[in-house]
């Protein structure tokens, strides 16, 4: 198990009593003595001083746990929400994680491509993790208690991803470009994104079976790798 920021170790202790190998990464180095202190008994818990944003994350699993697939936990501050799990979904090794993060980031998370409270985000994280919106933790739970309510979400990470395409790079080009423009039509917003003539994209737009009207986030992983097929050429 890999926790990311434990604290002062509440969770770590948890994780500690039912997983065999624990590692949590810690950014404050004041926190250290704490830990050690609080997982005195678990000889099987290590804490590695770092910032996980500039760890080699992959390596430290392949240093601390092998070749054995890895699960993931964190309860996230909101600023950094994005770009830790963004680090998550890269690192091969970690096969599904389970963090706490706000309610509204967690539910676009779990969006169905193609519903409005979708984002490229989204589509990014959903062609390599299957995630599942748990809960939802209110503020009195903390203290000081926040502003708004956060959530806890669990990822799996697919066997394959959820369209097949011969361009990745294009396919992701082409989710990030959708939402470039919220209000604009698909075929602006990817006009602006992408550098190509409008009326190319309309073509390819109308090739994919699609109204030419049609706004981004109103596309499924199919009709992206329809228009991936199409563009590519």
């Amino acid at each position: 198990m890999l926790e990311i920021g434990p604290g002062v170790g509440p969770l770590t202790v948890e994780l500690a009593r039912r997983a065999g190998k624990v590692v949590s990464v810690e950014l404050d180095r004041s926190l250290l003595p704490v830990l050690g202190e609080t997982l005195a008994e678990y000889p099987h818990a290590e804490v590695v001083s770092g910032d996980v944003m500039k760890l080699d994350l992959g390596g430290l699993l392949r240093e601390k746990f092998g070749d054995r697939p890895v699960m993931a936990c964190a309860n996230l501050p909101y600023n950094i929400t994005t770009p830790v799990l963004t680090k998550f979904v890269e690192t091969e090794g970690i096969r599904q994680f389970t963090v706490m993060i706000q309610r509204e980031v967690a539910q676009r998370s779990c969006a169905a491509p193609g519903s409005s409270g979708g984002s490229s985000f989204s589509l990014f994280l959903q062609y390599y993790m299957e995630p599942e919106y748990l809960f939802p933790v209110t503020p009195e739970k903390f203290y000081p208690a926040p502003k708004v309510t956060s959530a806890v979400v669990r990822c799996i990470r697919r066997e394959k991803p959820p369209v097949e395409t011969e361009d990745e790079e294009l396919l992701f080009r082409l989710m990030r470009g959708a939402f470039a423009l919220r209000r604009k039509t698909l075929a602006n917003s990817l006009a602006s994104a992408l550098g190509r003539p409008k009326e190319e994209l309309l073509a390819a737009i109308r090739a994919a079976g699609l109204p030419e009207t049609v706004r981004g986030e109103q596309l499924t992983f199919a009709d992206f790798g329809a228009l991936c097929g199409i563009l590519k050429d």
